[in-house]
C-alpha cells in the first residue's frame, strides 16, 4: 500500500510539473501570435508562381445567376449576417467566419450555394481518388494573398475549370462538388494546417515513384517426410549457420540504413515556422457511411492524397459546409484535429446555421437504407416550433460542371517567340475561325502592335493595331475588309479620332498602253470623319462629323451639340459636276447649301458658304490621296509580313561576333582602319622636326645654311618652352606665398574672435597652402636643374640626326 501511495504522489507531482512547464509555452505562443499579426503586411506571394490577372477575365457571357441574387439568396445572406453577429458576440476571440465572399462578378454569394454537386459521365471520376487526382493535376495552385486570412472572393467551379487555376478554397469547392455528385458525404473545411500543406511543399516527402511496397515475410512451411532420418541431436547444419549469419548481416545493414535515414531526416528537418498554427487552409472532409466509406478521412486538394483525421499536419477547423448547410466547430483544437468528433448532429460540438435544413447522414450502409426518407417525408416530420425558423438552402447559382475529355478538338493555339527580327512575340490561332493574331514588341518597321488576319492577302478582312506614339499621324488601329476601311486615331491636333471609308465595286479592268498595273483601284463611295470636341471653338462652329458622299457629289456636316440643346446644327453642300460648270454665275447658288441652325443665329452670306465649299472640296481631294496612301501602306505591310514569315531572321547581339557575321565584318574593318590611323599618328609623333621641316620644300637636298637654321630654330623653341614652364611655376609659387601671407595677417587680426571650429578650419587651409608652396618650390628647383640637361640632350640628338649628319656632324 505504501508503495502505491508513493507512486500516486510521484505521478501527481509530475503532472503539476508538466502544467508549470506548459504555462510559459502558452504565454510565448500568445506573444508570438501578436507579433505575427503585426507582421501580416510583410507576407508576400512566392515569385515562382506564375502571375494571373483575375480582373481581366471576361464575365459578360456568364448567366444572370452569377450577377444577381434571388430573393431566397438575399434572405440567406440576411440569415448569415445575423448568424455571424451572434457568433461574434458569443465567441469574440475567434476569427470571423468564411460565409459570403464575392464571386467573379463581384456579387456576394453564400459559400454553400457555390457548391454545385455534379456527377460527371466518366468512370474515372466516380471514385474519390480519381476526382482528387483530377483536381490536383488539372488545376494550377495559387497561394493565398495573406497566409493567415481566408480570401475575400470565392469563384464558381466552372470559372476555376475554365482558367485552370485557383487557391485552396477553389480547389476544395470543386472537389467537394464532384464528390457529392458521386455520392460521397463530403464537406468543405476551413481550418489551419502546417506550412508544408498550405504551400504545397513536398521537398521532404519521398517521391511516389520511389516508394517500395512493404514486403510481407513468408512463413516457411515445413514439409513432413516420413522417410527422413532424424539427425543426431549434437550435430548442427552448416547451411542453417550460414543462413543465420546472412540474416544477421542483413539486419545490421538495415539498422545502419535506418540510422543514416534518421540522421538525414534530422539534417533536413524544416525550420521553425513563425506562422505555425495561423496558416489558413481549405480541404475536404469525407464522412463514413455513404459509398461504403469505413472511416472518416481528409483529402488535401493540392496533392489529392488522403489523410487520417488524426494527422498532425492539420492543426484545427473553424467550419465545414456542403450544399445543404453550414456548421461551426465548437470543439477545442489545442491538440489539432486528433480529438475532434465529426458528428455534425451534435449541436454542442457543431453549431449549425440552418437548424431546419437537412441533417448530414453519418450511418452505416445498412442503417442508411432503413432510415433514409424522401424529402417530402422529412418535411412532414418537422416539429411546429422548427417550422417557423426553418429555411431550406437555395439551389446553387453555379452552372453544371462540365469537363471535356482529352483528345477533343483544339480551339486555340498559342505560340511564343523570342529574338525575332520582325519583333513578333506571340501568335494566337483560333482553329474554329482560322483567325490568326500576331502581337509585336515595339520596334517593328511599320510600328505594328497587333495584326489579326485570316490570309496575308490584300482586300481581305484584317485588323492592324499600331503603337500610335511612334507614328506621326497618331494612327492606333486600322480595320479593313473588301468594301470598307476604318481608321482610329489618338492624340491628334485636329481632334480627329475616326475615319471611315466605303469602297464600291471595280469596273471591268482594261489594259491600255502606258497604264500602271495598280490603276484599277477600288472606287471610293464615301469618306466619313468624326472629331472630338474642340473647347476653343463654339459648338455650332466645331464640326463633329463630316461625310463626303463622293458618288453623289454631296458633303454633309454635323456640328457638336450645344449645351441645353437637343439637336445639333447641320449643313448639306451639293456640288455641281465639273462637266456642267459653264460660268462663274453657276459656281454657287442658294440651293446648293441647306443649313439647319440650332437656336437663333444670323443667316450666313453666300460668299462665306462659297469659301467653305471650296475648302471642303480641297479637303476631299486630300482625303482621297490619304485613303490611297493607307491602301498602299496596307499592301506594303502585308507584303512585308509575308516576306518575314517566309524567311525568318533572328536578332543577334552586337557583342556575339561569332554568329553576327555582319557585325564581325564591320568590327574588323573598323579595327583595321583604327590600326592604320594609329600607325600614321605614331610615325608623325616620332618625327620631332616635322613642324620645322615644313619650311623647306625639298628635305632630301638640304643645304648647310638650312640645316643650321633648323637646328637653331629647334633649340630656340625648346629654350622658350622651358623658360615658359619655369615662369608658370614661379608665378604659381609667388601667388601661393602671397595668399599665405594674407591668411597669416587675417589670422593675427581675428585670432581672438574665432571659434574652435573656425580656427581648426583655418589651420587646415593654412596647412594645404603650405603644402602647395612646398610642392611648387620642389618643381621649380627640379625644372632649373633639368633644363640645361634637356637643352644639351636635344643639341646632341640634332647632331646625330641622319638628316643633319652631313652638315652638323663635324660641328
Amino acid at each position: 500500500m505504501e508503495v502505491l501511495e508513493e507512486g500516486e504522489e510521484e505521478e501527481h507531482e509530475e503532472e503539476e510539473q508538466r502544467e508549470e512547464e506548459l504555462k510559459p509555452l502558452e504565454i510565448s505562443d500568445k506573444l508570438e501570435d501578436l507579433e505575427t499579426k503585426e507582421s501580416v503586411e510583410q507576407v508576400y506571394v512566392p515569385s515562382d508562381v506564375p502571375d494571373f490577372d483575375w480582373s481581366s477575365i471576361d464575365t459578360s457571357q456568364l448567366p444572370s445567376s452569377y450577377k444577381t441574387n434571388s430573393p431566397n439568396e438575399k434572405k440567406l445572406l440576411h440569415i448569415a449576417a445575423h448568424f455571424l453577429q451572434q457568433y461574434t458576440h458569443i465567441c469574440p476571440d475567434r476569427k470571423p467566419l468564411f460565409l459570403h465572399p464575392v464571386n467573379e462578378c463581384g456579387v456576394e454569394k453564400f459559400v454553400s450555394t457555390t457548391v454545385r454537386p455534379t456527377l460527371l459521365p466518366y468512370t474515372e471520376l466516380y471514385h474519390w481518388d480519381g476526382c482528387a487526382s483530377f483536381v490536383s493535376d488539372y488545376l494550377i495552385m495559387e497561394p493565398l494573398k495573406s497566409p493567415i486570412t481566408p480570401p475575400s472572393s470565392l469563384y464558381s467551379p466552372t470559372t476555376i475549370l475554365k482558367y485552370q487555376r485557383g487557391n485552396c478554397f477553389d480547389f476544395s469547392v470543386l472537389l467537394c462538388s464532384m464528390l457529392i455528385g458521386a455520392g460521397y458525404d463530403a464537406y468543405c473545411v476551413h481550418g489551419y494546417a502546417t506550412r508544408e500543406i498550405c504551400t504545397l511543399d513536398e521537398t521532404l516527402e519521398v517521391c511516389p515513384l520511389l516508394r517500395k511496397p512493404q514486403e510481407v515475410p513468408k512463413e516457411e512451411i515445413k514439409k513432413s517426410n516420413k522417410y527422413r532420418i532424424k539427425s543426431p541431436p549434437d550435430l548442427q547444419s552448416k547451411f542453417k549457420l550460414q543462413q543465420k549469419a546472412k540474416k544477421a548481416e542483413t539486419e545490421a545493414a538495415q539498422k545502419d540504413k535506418e540510422r543514416g535515414e534518421e540522421k538525414v531526416t534530422e539534417v533536413e528537418k524544416p525550420k521553425r515556422d513563425p506562422l505555425h498554427g495561423l496558416r489558413v487552409h481549405a480541404w475536404v472532409l469525407v464522412l463514413s457511411g455513404k459509398r461504403e466509406v469505413p472511416e472518416t478521412f481528409f483529402i488535401n486538394p493540392f496533392t489529392g492524397n488522403s489523410h487520417g483525421t488524426t494527422d498532425e499536419q492539420f492543426l484545427g477547423i473553424e467550419s465545414v459546409w456542403n450544399h445543404r448547410n453550414y456548421w461551426v466547430n465548437m470543439q477545442d483544437c489545442w491538440n489539432g484535429c486528433k480529438d475532434l468528433i465529426f458528428d455534425l448532429n451534435d449541436n454542442i460540438r457543431w453549431e449549425v446555421m440552418l437548424s431546419g435544413s437537412d441533417k448530414p447522414h453519418q450511418l452505416l450502409p445498412d442503417a442508411e437504407e432503413k432510415n433514409e426518407l424522401p424529402d417530402n417525408d422529412m418535411d412532414d416530420v418537422k416539429e411546429p416550433e422548427d417550422e417557423n425558423r426553418s429555411f431550406d438552402m437555395p439551389p446553387s447559382w453555379v452552372d453544371p460542371i462540365q469537363i471535356s475529355p482529352r483528345g477533343s478538338e483544339v480551339v486555340e493555339v498559342k505560340e511564343w517567340f523570342k529574338n525575332r527580327e520582325d519583333m513578333l512575340d506571340l501568335r494566337e490561332v483560333n482553329k474554329q475561325t482560322q483567325l490568326t493574331t500576331d502581337y509585336f514588341s515595339p520596334g517593328h518597321l511599320f510600328h505594328l502592335k497587333a495584326h489579326t488576319y485570316v490570309l496575308l492577302e490584300p482586300e481581305t478582312e484584317n485588323t492592324m493595331e499600331f503603337y500610335n506614339e511612334a507614328r506621326v499621324d497618331g494612327l492606333q488601329k486600322r480595320v479593313q475588309s473588301a468594301v470598307e476601311m476604318t481608321e482610329y486615331f489618338v492624340g491628334r491636333d485636329d481632334f480627329l479620332h475616326v475615319r471611315y471609308t466605303e469602297f464600291g465595286k471595280r469596273g471591268k479592268k482594261v489594259h491600255l498602253a502606258g497604264m500602271r498595273a495598280d490603276a484599277n483601284t477600288r472606287p471610293i463611295v464615301q469618306i466619313k470623319e468624326c472629331f472630338h470636341r474642340n473647347p476653343e471653338k463654339p459648338a455650332d462652329e466645331d464640326v463633329a462629323e463630316r461625310i463626303f458622299l463622293i458618288t453623289e457629289e454631296m458633303i454633309h456636316l454635323t456640328y457638336h451639340l450645344k449645351d441645353n440643346y437637343l439637336t445639333a446644327s447641320q449643313k448639306d453642300f451639293f456640288k455641281i459636276p465639273e462637266g456642267e460648270i459653264r460660268g462663274s454665275e453657276d459656281v454657287m447658288t442658294p440651293d446648293m447649301c441647306i443649313t439647319y441652325q440650332a437656336g437663333f443665329s444670323k443667316e450666313e452670306k453666300l460668299v462665306h458658304l462659297y469659301k467653305m465649299l471650296q475648302e471642303l472640296t480641297e479637303v476631299e481631294k486630300q482625303l482621297k490621296e490619304q485613303v490611297r496612301r493607307s491602301e498602299a501602306e496596307v499592301l506594303n505591310i502585308l507584303k512585308t509580313r509575308e516576306n518575314e514569315e517566309n524567311s525568318i531572321k533572328l536578332l543577334v547581339s552586337i557583342y556575339d561576333t561569332e554568329r553576327n557575321e555582319k557585325r564581325r565584318q564591320e568590327y574588323e574593318a573598323m579595327k583595321n582602319t583604327r590600326e592604320d590611323k594609329l600607325l600614321g599618328q605614331k610615325g608623325q609623333d616620332l618625327d620631332y622636326l616635322a613642324p620645322f621641316l615644313i619650311q623647306i620644300d625639298n628635305t632630301e637636298k638640304m643645304t648647310k645654311a638650312q640645316a643650321l637654321r633648323l637646328r637653331n630654330d629647334c633649340l630656340a623653341d625648346l629654350k622658350r618652352r622651358l623658360v615658359n614652364k619655369a615662369n608658370i611655376i614661379q608665378a604659381r609659387f609667388d601667388k601661393a606665398v602671397e595668399e599665405l601671407q594674407k591668411k597669416d595677417e587675417w589670422f593675427q587680426e581675428n585670432q581672438d574672435q574665432l571659434s574652435a571650429e573656425e580656427e581648426e578650419e583655418f589651420l587646415a587651409r593654412y596647412s594645404e597652402t603650405t603644402f602647395l608652396i612646398h610642392i611648387l618650390s620642389l618643381r621649380l628647383k627640379r625644372e632649373k636643374e633639368t633644363a640645361p640637361q634637356k637643352y644639351l640632350a636635344l643639341e646632341e640628338k640634332l647632331r646625330k640626326d641622319p638628316r643633319f649628319a652631313e652638315h652638323l656632324g663635324h660641328a
